[in-house]
């Protein structure tokens, strides 16, 4: 089994070519979003590590989401990503929700 095979039964898609347009998705949103994040932290001239860290938190891990989906609808993946996304966020939920004993 391929490492293509693989992924197409972990993400429930049909073909190859599904796999490979989802991974061109989120290589288009890493590097997006990498540029972007340096324009804005030499635009905002954050300096402090804390103040980036809280930058990622705050503006950048919102912003990667959108454009996710943005590039998802853009090559026609988007009830995908939509999914995807939802799943991500359930499983965030769950880890902040859990009682602690």
């Amino acid at each position: 089994m391929t490492w293509i095979d693989k992924l197409k039964n972990r993400w429930g898609v049909k073909n190859s070519w599904q796999v490979v347009i989802i991974l061109l998705v989120f290589a288009c949103t890493g590097f997006t979003v990498m540029y972007t994040k340096r324009w804005m932290v030499q635009w905002l001239s954050i300096e402090s590590t804390w103040a980036v860290w809280a930058f990622n938190i705050l503006i950048i891990l919102p912003l990667y989401q959108v454009i996710l989906l943005f590039y998802g609808w853009l090559f026609g993946q988007f009830q995908f990503f939509l999914n995807f996304e939802k799943k991500m966020f359930r499983r965030l939920i769950n880890i902040f929700s859990r009682k602690r004993s």
